[in-house]
C-alpha cells in the first residue's frame, strides 16, 4: 500500500531529529545559546492563537521570551470575540431551537414553557471566553513569558516600543521579532458600524435581544454561523451574498448546494449573485438597498439589525513596518518566505497578517515552525493539509483539493461518496443530513481531498487530515477497522467507494 512506503519516509526524516534530542540527552533546541546584545531572544507583537502558541513553545525551547499585547486581554479575536464566543453561542443557539422545535418532541422528549434568557446565555459565553484567556496568562508565567501591555510598535530590527493607553511607552530589544497581529473586520464602504444595530461580527456576539429581522452582508463561513445563532434564536434572517454560493472561498460546490439547501430547510434565507449597494437608517429600520450581480435588479430590504461579515483584512497599520523597510502587498499582508521571515532577516511574521487562509489553527503552526526555526529545526508546513470548518448544524468541514480544483489542475481523480442516511449512528441519533466525499488520485489511490457535511464533521475531519499528512491511500483508510456505530465509518465506506467502488452499506 502507498501509506507504508510514505510511513517509513517520514520515520527516516523524524529519525535526524530524535538522534539530536538522543545525543543531547533532553532537547536539542533547549541547548541552544544566543550571542547577541539584545535582553532578548524574541519578541512576539500578538498573542492570539499564533503569538500566544508561538511564544509558549520558544521559552520552551529555551528562549527568553516576551510577548506584547495591546488588548487587556490576552488570546487576540480568536479567543475574545471570534473562534470561542461564537461557538458558544453555537452550541446553545442549536440547544434552544432543540427544545422550542419538534425535534425533542419527536425523540419523546415533552416539555412547556421554554423561555429563552438571553442574559444566561451571554454569561455562559462571557464565563468561557474569561476561563480561556486567563487560562493563556497562567501559561505565560507557567512558560516564563513575559507579557508586556501597550501597543507594539516597531522602531529597530531588533527593537519593539510598546505604546501604553496612558501615552507613556516601554522599550524592548530582541536578537527576533515576530509579528503575529492577525487580522480585524473589513469595512464596508458607506456604512457606519456602531455595534448596536449595525453590527460586525463583533457585536453580533452581544446583542441585548434578539433581532425580529436581521440581514447579513455575506453567507461566508462567518455569515453562515452567526446568522444560524440569531435565526435558531427567533430571527429572521436574511444573507446577501456576492458570490453565486455559501460558505465562501475553498468550498467545493456540490457541498456549498447541499449546505444551502439545508440551512434553507432550517428557515435561513439567501440572495446569491446580489451586492448590497447601501444602507440607510428610517428611525429604527435600517434599509438596505440591494443589486443583482448579473441581471442588475434593484430592491430594498427591511431589518432592524444590519450585520456586517465581509470579511477580514490583516492587521498590519501602525506597526513600524514603514520604518524598518518592510513592504505589504495590496491586500495588506507581509510577505514572507519559507522560514517566515520578512525582508528584514531578524524580522518573522505569521497567521492572519501574512498569505494564506485566515485560521486560528493556521496561525499556531506557523508559530511553532517559525520559533522552532529560529533554533535550528525544520521550517515545513503543508497547507493541503490545513483543515476547514463551519460549525453551523450540521458542520461543513474539508481539507485537500475540491473536484473544481482537480478539473482546473487536470488531475484524474475517483469520487467515493456515502452518505449519512446510510450510516447507522446517524440513524440511531435521528442526525442524518449530510455526506462524506472523498477524492482520491484515478492512478496512485492517493486521498486528495475530503469533503464532509454532518454534525460532527468538524471532529472528523482531522482523521482525514491525518491520512492525508501521511500520505494515505484511499484503500489504506478502507482497511483500517472502525468502531461501531459510529459516523467515522461513513469516512471509511466513502474511503472504499473511492478505492474500489463498492461500499457495504449503500
Amino acid at each position: 500500500m502507498l501509506a507504508s512506503a510514505v510511513y517509513k519516509t517520514s520515520l527516516s526524516r523524524c529519525s535526524g531529529l530524535a538522534h539530536l534530542v538522543k545525543c543531547t540527552g533532553s532537547s536539542f533546541f533547549s541547548h541552544r545559546h544566543y550571542s547577541s546584545e539584545a535582553e532578548n531572544d524574541l519578541i512576539v507583537i500578538g498573542s492570539g492563537p499564533g503569538g500566544y502558541v508561538a511564544a509558549i513553545k520558544a521559552a520552551q525551547l529555551g528562549m527568553k521570551t516576551v510577548c506584547i499585547e495591546k488588548n487587556a486581554t490576552l488570546g487576540g479575536t480568536c479567543l475574545n470575540v471570534g473562534c470561542i464566543p461564537s461557538k458558544a453561542l453555537l452550541n446553545n443557539s442549536h440547544l434552544y431551537h432543540l427544545a422550542v422545535g419538534k425535534d425533542l418532541k419527536n425523540r419523546g422528549i415533552e416539555f412547556t414553557d421554554v423561555t429563552l434568557n438571553l442574559d444566561k446565555m451571554m454569561e455562559q459565553k462571557s464565563k468561557a471566553v474569561k476561563g480561556l484567556t486567563g487560562g493563556i496568562a497562567h501559561l505565560f508565567k507557567q512558560n516564563k513569558v513575559t507579557h508586556v501591555s501597550g501597543h507594539g510598535k516597531i522602531t529597530g530590527p531588533n527593537e519593539v516600543t510598546a505604546i501604553k493607553e496612558d501615552g507613556s511607552s516601554e522599550v524592548v530589544t530582541a536578537k527576533n521579532i515576530l509579528i503575529a497581529t492577525g487580522s480585524e473586520v473589513t469595512p464596508f464602504p458607506g456604512i457606519d458600524i456602531d455595534e448596536e444595530t449595525v453590527v460586525s461580527s463583533t457585536g453580533a456576539l452581544s446583542l441585548k435581544k434578539v433581532p425580529e429581522k436581521m440581514i447579513v452582508i455575506g453567507a461566508g463561513v462567518i455569515g453562515v454561523e452567526l446568522g444560524s445563532v440569531w435565526q435558531r434564536l427567533g430571527a429572521d434572517v436574511t444573507c446577501v451574498e456576492f458570490l453565486g454560493h455559501v460558505g465562501g472561498l475553498g468550498i467545493d460546490m456540490e457541498v456549498a448546494k447541499n449546505f444551502q439547501r439545508i440551512l434553507k430547510k432550517q428557515g435561513l434565507n439567501f440572495k446569491l449573485d446580489t451586492k448590497v449597494v447601501s444602507a440607510t437608517r428610517d428611525g429604527s429600520n435600517i434599509k438596505v438597498a440591494i443589486e443583482g450581480v448579473k441581471n442588475g435588479k434593484k430592491e430594498e430590504l427591511d431589518c432592524d439589525t444590519l450585520l456586517v461579515c465581509i470579511g477580514r483584512r490583516p492587521y498590519t497599520t501602525n506597526l513600524g513596518l514603514e520604518d524598518v523597510n518592510i513592504q505589504t502587498d495590496n491586500r495588506g499582508r507581509i510577505p514572507v518566505n519559507a522560514r517566515f521571515q520578512t525582508s528584514v532577516p531578524s524580522i518573522y511574521a505569521i497567521g492572519d497578517c501574512i498569505q494564506g487562509p485566515m485560521l486560528a489553527h493556521k496561525a499556531e503552526d506557523e508559530g511553532i515552525i517559525c520559533v522552532e526555526g529560529m533554533c535550528g529545526g525544520a521550517v515545513h508546513i503543508d497547507y493541503n493539509c490545513v483543515p476547514s470548518v463551519i460549525y453551523t448544524h450540521p458542520e461543513v468541514a474539508w481539507v485537500g483539493k475540491t473536484e473544481e480544483q482537480l478539473k482546473e489542475e487536470g488531475v484524474e481523480y475517483n469520487i467515493g461518496k456515502f452518505p449519512l442516511a446510510a450510516n447507522s449512528r446517524a440513524k440511531t441519533i435521528d442526525d442524518t443530513e449530510g455526506f462524506v466525499k472523498v477524492l482520491g488520485h484515478k492512478t496512485t489511490d492517493r486521498i486528495l481531498g475530503v469533503h464532509f457535511i454532518g454534525s460532527v464533521a468538524g471532529e472528523l475531519i482531522n482523521e482525514a487530515v491525518l491520512a492525508m499528512e501521511y500520505g494515505a491511500s484511499c484503500e489504506d483508510v478502507a482497511r483500517v477497522c472502525h468502531a461501531h456505530p459510529t459516523v467515522s465509518e461513513a469516512l471509511r465506506e466513502a474511503n472504499l467507494m473511492a478505492y474500489s467502488g463498492k461500499p457495504i452499506n449503500f
